[in-house]
């Protein structure tokens, strides 16, 4: 998921450059600019920041599985005790 949330993130920022470099995705600009323009920078400025999010999220969960699972490992009441067997 993080992977796949980095490369959308890199192909919004590459089509923003690419189409809209100089395009103010809010409508507030010195100059008119085309409405199909700013649409599109909001368009994608909007998958920007979704996009960083859930790669934002997915890389918290990863490293809260990581660290769980390092305690359990580590905690010594997670270790089973040994059963002695008869002999």
């Amino acid at each position: 998921m993080l992977c796949l949330s980095a490369i959308v993130l890199a192909a919004a920022l590459g089509l923003a450059q690419l189409l809209v470099p100089d395009i103010v995705p809010i409508a507030f600009a010195e100059e008119p600019q085309p409405l199909w323009a700013v649409m599109t920078a909001f368009m994608l400025c909007a998958i920007e920041l979704i996009a960083a999010a859930v790669a934002v999220f997915s890389m918290v969960f990863f490293v809260g599985s990581l660290l769980r699972h390092e305690l359990r490992r580590l905690s010594p009441s997670a270790q089973s005790p040994r059963v002695s067997q008869p002999d």
